[in-house]
């Protein structure tokens, strides 16, 4: 799938951990060499700003799409190979959507949270079909696939939104489960 995009949502703060950076400088990385372009919230900051300067300075195609509103709170990003400002959240999510032939789940928090929820309604809703991988290298989205196995159990949801997301934990593995392969 070379040539595709992928859209990659992260924090836009660093986290508790070193690796979390170091982690977005890889995908950012491997995203460029493979000629895969990154979609993302536009952001300077945190790990938003790691894997998207990591893609620009391995020479690869990074497009941002921010809210307006936004554009100074998240330090909107200066060097993007091209900038979408849009009105609101609504319509960024739609926009990094519509742009992408795929999801990438870094760790992160409320926004990312947000998106990945969006993604997998629109996933159950039959609005997108296009896959979702949460990068969990450290077990990071442990606690939030417990949260939907409990939605399950609960009998708030069935067994197949199981299959509206992978959890893997490497690089490579999130690339084949996207169809990033080489």
């Amino acid at each position: 799938m070379t040539g595709s995009t992928i859209c990659v949502f992260c924090g836009s703060r660093f986290g508790g951990s070193p690796g979390y950076r170091d982690l977005a400088e890889r995908v950012g990385h491997r995203l460029a060499q493979r000629r895969i372009g990154l979609v993302y919230g536009g952001g300077a900051l945190g790990l938003m700003g790691v894997v998207s300067d990591s893609v620009l300075d391995a020479g690869g195609h990074v497009t941002g799409v921010i809210p307006e509103f936004l554009r100074h709170a998240e330090r909107q990003h200066d060097r993007l190979s091209r900038l979408i400002v849009t009105g609101d959240m609504f319509e960024r999510k739609q926009t990094m959507f519509d742009l992408s032939d795929g999801f990438l789940a870094l760790p992160g928090g409320l926004g990312t949270l947000d998106e990945i929820l969006e993604v997998l309604t629109w996933r159950q809703l039959g609005r997108i079909d296009k896959p979702l991988v949460l990068l969990s290298e450290d077990d990071f989205w442990s606690p939030f696939t417990g949260a939907l196995s409990q939605a399950i159990r609960q009998e708030f949801a069935g067994e197949s939104i199981r299959d509206l997301y992978r959890v893997e934990s490497s690089i490579e593995s999130a690339f084949a489960a996207l169809g990033l392969q080489d």
